[in-house]
């Protein structure tokens, strides 16, 4: 089990979860990838506050390191159980040995979240080929690999449910994000045709399409929220959307409340896209 670090000061403080026992997900056990911060941050506190034991990813850096140290702390503090795992989703290596660090730190896995992703703002002439394939190897490969390395620990739970992140952007189309936008393409097809797989083992997969969500990565890119003006005046709900709003999709997908609900793609976006 990882040594836990106290939580560091940032602007998005992370606060005590309430644990309540027993909860919609008692017993158990979640490998959220991407938990730092941001998306993946609020649904592992949801998931902990709903009985779940849960296993951070977070990317090796110092900063991510310090952050989903300080939210295992805050989860453990509430009375939840909580470890962190270092893994570049770039290197297959590095996948399989989170998995097998998770799923030993918590004594199996029910949940993976495969919620990390790669992200670059650039033209779609500027891009490098490197950087294509650093898109495409974090954010379609790594979902793959991270399913696969978590099959035979799903295959054996009960109540197993694998949950991928795509993005709104694969409905709207937006300039200056084309290899970020093919990888969350490439993510809902992967999730569909997972889920034909492995429904015969009943382990149901579904996808969380984000619209405009405010998370720390989105307050260094544009701290003074320009431009955020328009884009809310294009949703149903004219408001920006948080992580939190986020989070009960996921404990929803993660729960018996979901049980028949499997192959589909659930929008969080405030009424942006319609179907």
């Amino acid at each position: 089990m990882s040594e836990l670090k106290k939580r560091s000061d940032n602007n998005f403080p992370t606060g005590n979860v309430e644990h309540r026992v027993p909860g919609r997900l008692a017993g158990r056990k979640a490998l959220v990838t991407g938990a730092s911060r941001g998306i993946g941050a609020e649904a592992a506190r949801a998931f902990a506050s709903e009985g779940a034991a849960v296993a951070l990813c977070y990317e090796p850096r110092p900063e991510m390191r310090d952050l989903a140290f300080g939210l295992a702390a805050d989860l453990t503090e509430g009375g939840a159980t909580a470890v962190a795992f270092a893994a570049d989703l770039s290197n297959p290596d590095d996948i399989e040995d989170l998995v097998r660090r998770s799923r030993d730190a918590l004594g199996g896995i029910d949940i993976v979240v495969a919620n990390a992703a790669a992200q670059q703002r650039a033209s779609w002439r500027d891009i490098s080929v490197a950087e294509w394939d650093h898109m495409q190897s974090v954010n379609v490969r790594g979902t793959w690999l991270l399913a696969r390395a978590a099959y035979p620990a799903l295959r054996a739970s009960a109540c197993a449910s694998i949950i991928t992140v795509t993005s709104v952007m694969v409905e709207t189309g937006q300039v200056g994000a084309l290899h970020y936008t093919a990888s969350k393409a490439a993510v809902i097809g992967i999730t569909r045709a997972l889920s034909r797989e492995l429904g015969g083992e009943r382990i149901r997969v579904n996808a969380v399409m984000p619209g405009a969500i405010r998370t720390e990565y989105e307050e260094g890119l544009v701290p003074d929220g320009k431009n955020f003006g328009r884009l809310i005046a294009s949703q149903a709900l004219e408001r920006r959307g948080l992580a939190k709003d986020v989070a009960g999709v996921f404990t929803f997908l993660a729960s018996d409340e979901s049980s028949f609900v499997t192959g589909q793609v659930v929008n969080v976006d405030g009424g942006w896209v319609h179907y």
